[in-house]
């Protein structure tokens, strides 16, 4: 597998035991290997001007990337407003798809919005991504509504999710139970 980078190509196996995955801040420096997966993935991805901008806003931003190495392998991003973090991107490279790196991401992600005060959580996905929508529930993630034509690229509806509660200790309770399911699946249990 071949991962386009700018002047050279890079080789990467999907993680293992013997080569974790680290999620860490994403910084300027990530911004090209995370446009390159954005190309993949998406129909229309986010330019890296977008992310450069996004970065430059700490206070109500949260970038964080997957480190196979010094290669990204997955990302997301959170905004944060009035009390409710909104879940702006979450990507993996097909290659390492299936392997927990999303769980991984959201997890942080929902992390942060409770450190940073946030009493909800909310997002859009593709009515036809059941995969990520059964992620999403993973985190009390429920349908509240549809925005016609969202994804107006391939003329596809968003399904709006919510996640209430997110400051609750039921919800620490939640995060902890996931929390537990991912160190055991990185231990290879």
């Amino acid at each position: 597998m071949t991962f386009r980078l700018p002047g050279r190509a890079r080789t990467a196996a999907p993680p293992s035991p013997a080569r974790a995955v680290e999620i860490v801040p994403m910084r300027r420096r990530h911004v090209r290997q995370v446009a390159a997966i954005e190309e993949r993935i998406f129909p229309r991805p986010w330019s890296p001007a977008l992310y450069y901008s996004e970065l430059a806003m700490p206070a109500t931003r949260v970038y964080l990337v997957a480190l196979s190495g010094d290669t990204v392998v997955g990302y997301a991003g959170l905004m944060l407003v009035a009390g409710e973090g909104h879940i702006t991107t979450i990507g993996v490279a097909p290659e390492f798809q299936r392997h927990k790196i999303g769980m991984r991401l959201l997890h942080r992600l929902a992390s942060a919005a409770r450190e940073h005060g946030a009493g909800a959580l909310t997002l859009e996905v593709r009515v036809s991504n059941h995969g990520a929508q059964e992620l999403y529930r993973t985190f009390g993630f429920v349908p509240a509504g549809i925005r016609k034509n969202y994804y107006a690229e391939v003329n596809e509806d968003g399904l709006v999710m919510w996640a209430h509660g997110v400051d609750s200790d039921d919800y620490t309770i939640r995060l902890e139970e996931i929390g537990v399911r991912l160190a055991a699946a990185e231990r290879g249990e």
